[in-house]
């Protein structure tokens, strides 16, 4: 099915009233009959049941959205909010990584480096960029433009949307779990403000490996786990059918990682998702964006990474010498 067309299971109601609704305009024009009343009552039924199927999503249903193929994928918003952006290529240690992009940019009149996982559109594009999952190099390749930036203080915005780093032998043998480790260690230490914003999928270390940031931020129909929920229900179930059970137990959901402390703003997104209007995601993401780099420039560096200490050191939940810490 063309992505165009696309339509998700528990969206499939809408697609039939919306049929109806086009064949009840095209009776009105070829036959030149008044069927504003039934037009009418259509769209008003379209308009009730989006409401009642978005506002009630699962959280399997979330993630089915987060992955929509037309859904933005990060260089459709650096296009709409920022102006310049030059993609700069390489680790300088063995090649380059087009699952994993970045290069300055202007945003809000203000220079910046834009990190970025990138998936394809089409089958072409989707090869050429891995599906999203990056390799060593690309995390090398993001870590020398982060050091970069850090050199030049230029604020770091990070887009986070990938299932997950790829686990293929190449990547074993070029050791992905070390150059993600090094990420996790040297965006700690980054003298220069980080935000990371999850606008699809946010899978695994391949995830966390450009999201130890000074703020995260996720749109309402993304998600940050661990694991995908197919990996969860393999391993704790045997059967990757259960992805929505496990997507439930996950906790992966936006509203539930803000709560939680892992995530610090839900963005909201056009009714229906992000790829119904990705201008208007665009505007809104924007203008949180601007909130907190506004917050973020005001803090000394050493200001800067003690509260990105204290961000990380108080996530989750511990047990030391039978007393139990948040």
């Amino acid at each position: 099915m063309e992505a165009t067309s696309y339509t998700l299971e528990f969206e499939k109601p809408l697609r039939e009233l919306s049929a109806q609704l086009e064949q009840l305009r095209k009776q009105s024009i070829e036959n030149n009959l008044d069927l504003g009343k039934e037009i009418a009552a259509i769209e008003k039924k379209i308009v009730a049941t989006q409401r009642e199927i978005y506002s009630s999503l699962t959280p399997w249903q979330r993630v089915q959205i987060a992955r929509h193929p037309r859904r933005p994928y990060a260089l459709d918003y650096v296009a709409l909010m920022c102006t310049g952006f030059t993609e700069l290529h390489g680790d300088r240690q063995f090649g380059d990584d087009r699952a994993l992009i970045g290069g300055t940019a202007f945003f809000d009149g203000q220079a910046v480096m834009i990190i970025a996982q990138q998936k394809g559109r089409d089958t072409k594009e989707k090869i050429a960029r891995n599906f999203g999952m990056p390799q060593p190099e690309g995390y090398r390749k993001a870590l020398r433009l982060m050091k970069l930036a850090e050199k030049f203080n230029l604020p770091v915005l990070t887009f986070i949307d990938t299932p997950g780093a790829y686990p293929g032998l190449g990547s074993e043998e070029r050791h992905v779990s070390e150059a993600i480790a090094v990420n996790l260690r040297e965006m700690a230490l980054l003298g220069t403000p980080t935000i990371s914003i999850v606008v699809g999928e946010g899978g695994s270390g391949g995830a966390l490996g450009i999201g130890v940031t000074d703020r995260v931020l996720i749109f309402d129909n993304s998600y940050y786990s661990v694991i995908s929920p197919e990996g969860c229900a393999a391993i704790l179930w045997k059967d990757p059918v259960a992805a929505p059970k496990a997507a439930e137990a996950l906790k992966l959901n936006a509203d539930v990682l803000e709560k939680l402390g892992v995530v610090d703003e839900v963005i909201p997104e056009p009714f229906g998702g992000a790829h119904n209007d990705a201008a208007q995601a665009a505007a809104t993401l924007k203008y949180a964006i601007q909130k907190h780099l506004n917050d973020l420039r005001a803090l000394p560096v050493s200001r800067l990474l003690d509260t990105r200490y204290e961000r990380y050191r108080h996530l989750g939940v511990y047990q030391e010498d039978g007393a139990v810490h948040a």
